[in-house]
């Protein structure tokens, strides 16, 4: 599996703090929760999202994050261990 598609930095650091607030959230946090609060923010969530790192849902009114197997292994990249199943 390919480590990483280009992504801005904008796009990484997004990335990273999702994957660290993910423990907060059983795995899948949530979007506008505790990151991904601005209009940069969410055209960088859609960036994710085109280079299969994560996908989002929605439940109760709000939108979530699943993380890709992709997204999984992104984040081991960075040191960033998730616990999700995906």
């Amino acid at each position: 599996m390919p480590l990483l598609t280009p992504l801005t930095e904008d796009s990484v650091r997004l990335f990273k703090d999702i994957a660290n607030d993910a423990g907060n959230w059983g795995g899948t946090p949530m979007v506008g929760g505790n990151v991904c609060t601005t209009k940069a923010d969410l055209g960088n969530l859609t960036d994710l999202k085109k280079h299969g790192l994560l996908s989002t849902f929605e439940s109760d009114g709000c939108q979530f994050v699943s993380f890709t197997k992709k997204g999984v292994y992104t984040a081991e990249f960075y040191g960033i261990k998730l616990d999700v199943d995906c």
